[in-house]
């Protein structure tokens, strides 16, 4: 799925559809890599603006492309949903389009009408920080 499907899947349905999409997608995240899961317990990448607990890896490939693991407490699955489409949508693609994410991602994808605000808060800081360490990844 590309970014562009994502968006206008989420214009074209009503808020029902919207919610459904990502209640579908909230078991859909891998499980963590050992790797990742010690760092978690550790406290390590986690996204501090979710009030839900979120930790978010971004890293580049050899070839060049995103590698992203992620992990988002069981309580939330409206977030799991929004990162497991995330996932869905950038993994294994070139680390620019994860660094040029629309910041208002959550608004084109109707969402902010949907949820309360402390989660659009959220999963905006979500794109924030996946922008962010792309662009620090394009840098490197």
């Amino acid at each position: 799925m590309i970014l562009q499907d994502l968006i206008q899947t989420f214009q074209d349905v009503d808020d029902q559809t919207r919610m459904d999409i990502l209640l579908d997608h909230a078991g859909k995240l891998p499980a963590l890599p050992p790797v990742y899961e010690a760092q978690m317990q550790a406290g390590i990448a986690r996204v501090p603006e979710c009030m839900t607990p979120v930790f978010l890896w971004i890293e580049k490939t050899p070839e060049g492309l995103l590698d992203i693991h992620a992990h988002v407490a069981q309580e939330a699955p409206t977030v799991a949903g929004f990162m497991g489409l995330l996932r869905q949508t950038l993994q294994g693609q070139p680390v620019a389009l994860a660094a040029n994410l629309p910041t208002d991602l959550v608004h084109q994808m109707k969402l902010d009408g949907l949820l309360r605000m402390n989660r659009t808060v959220g999963l905006s800081a979500m794109i924030a920080r996946i922008r962010r360490q792309a662009q620090q990844l394009m840098a490197m």
